[in-house]
């Protein structure tokens, strides 16, 4: 990962912890019930999710209490507009953002010399089948202070009030109780530390539970798509629900989302996009072997390309120049079948988000599509960073290098 590190494409965004914000931290963790670190320092993104604390404690959801009761923990203010690297929902980001949209001001004050920890609350206590995800709606965002402060906060004033009651300010136990809260605590009487509970809308989604699972409820019917062959086939049991269920890789999926207009694939306009030249590179070079060329080398430069495009065999190059192939034959002739000239896994990851659809939508569209069909080394990035971060290590080091080009070249 050094060379993604170097370009800043792996968690540049991170914010740094140590000293204090290390004690805060473990301080929340034993709150919602997990093990301290014993990391002295480490690294979070804006939900509080640490890369580190998840490979000490060998769980990337170490965050979440079983899949339906997720957490977030706010120990600096910097968290405010970070990615968040390991979402658990695809909504995560969206909630923190009306977190800090919300309480920028009083998450400031807070975090001086305290921490939040979030309860996200989706009414569910537990799942026990995979379709208990359509449960979600509406999400409770509820926030916790460490140490209680709200709560010594209202102890404070009941006896600052009683100080100030009849001849009570004489009472020298009185006294003592005053300054010890105040030396635990500071003076907690000007500082606004109530943080009433929020409410986020959940649309259609993603989420991590069994497996991941995509539940598109927007559009003309409901459709539930699992990444998990196990889930899914757990899930096509259930006779209760009236929702359009598939695996990820079944190919009716693609032409059910068409269907749907929630994607759509114009041949004619994306071959000439910098989207189809992405794609028909990395076929290409998952053909590619023993090259006297790095593959970086060959990727990039058109005469490289062209040379070793007619060295390979003729089936092989049929592949990759599918799609061209066949726009190619259809001016001359409406007889040719799109199903029997180009590479289907190739045509899948040509789709898009239907132009019609809102920004939110898009987004969660996209990432789909590159579950499907993982072509796009730029928007595999872009969406699913934690797959592609996976598909990296098994890659060819040139190839990784026309990777890192093709992404800082588009960012």
């Amino acid at each position: 990962m050094q060379k993604l590190k170097a370009a800043n494409l792996y968690r540049s965004e991170l914010i740094p912890v140590s000293g204090k914000l290390v004690e805060r931290y473990n301080k929340c963790l034993l709150k919602l019930g997990f093990t301290a670190t014993k990391l002295k320092k480490f690294s979070i993104d804006g939900v509080g999710w640490s890369p580190e604390v998840a490979e000490e404690k060998k769980d990337d959801n170490y965050l979440c209490n079983g899949p339906s009761n997720p957490h977030g923990i706010i120990i600096s203010p910097l968290q405010n507009r970070k990615p968040v690297y390991s979402p658990y929902h695809s909504f995560d980001r969206d909630m923190m953002q009306l977190i800090f949209k919300t309480y920028s001001k009083k998450v400031n004050d807070i975090t001086r010399d305290s921490a939040i920890i979030i309860d996200f609350d989706q009414k569910i206590d537990t799942f026990y089948e995979p379709l208990d995800v359509l449960k979600y709606d509406e999400i409770t965002i509820n926030f916790h202070l460490m140490d209680n402060l709200y709560h010594q906060q209202r102890e404070q004033f009941q006896l600052i009030e009683k100080f100030k009651t009849n001849h009570n300010f004489i009472d020298e136990e009185l006294q003592a109780q005053i300054l010890e809260s105040a030396k635990a605590y500071g003076d907690l009487r000007g500082r606004d530390l109530d943080l009433p509970n929020l409410k986020f809308q959940s649309e259609s989604f993603y989420t991590k539970a069994y497996g991941g699972v995509y539940v598109l409820r927007d559009f003309i019917k409901t459709i539930v798509v699992f990444e998990d062959m196990t889930s899914y086939k757990e899930a096509i049991k259930d006779t209760v629900h009236d929702v359009l269920m598939y695996h990820v890789s079944h190919p009716e999926l693609v032409e059910k989302l068409r269907d749907h207009i929630i994607i759509e694939c114009n041949l004619d306009d994306i071959v000439s996009t910098s989207k189809y030249e992405r794609i028909k590179r990395y076929e290409f070079a998952q053909i590619l072997t023993d090259t006297q060329h790095p593959i970086n080398d060959i990727l990039s430069d058109n005469m490289l390309f062209k040379s070793y495009l007619n060295k390979i065999d003729i089936k092989s190059r049929k592949q990759v120049m599918s799609v061209e192939l066949y726009l190619e034959k259809l001016e001359r002739s409406n007889a040719y079948k799109l199903e029997d000239m180009v590479d289907k896994q190739m045509y899948f990851a040509l789709h898009q988000p239907h132009s019609s659809l809102s920004v939110q939508h898009q987004d969660l569209i996209w990432k789909l599509l590159v579950n499907i069909a993982p072509k796009d080394v730029l928007f595999l990035y872009w969406y699913d960073k934690e797959q592609f971060y996976k598909s990296y290590d098994t890659w060819d080091e040139s190839f990784r290098d026309w990777v890192i080009n093709e992404i800082t070249s588009n960012i």
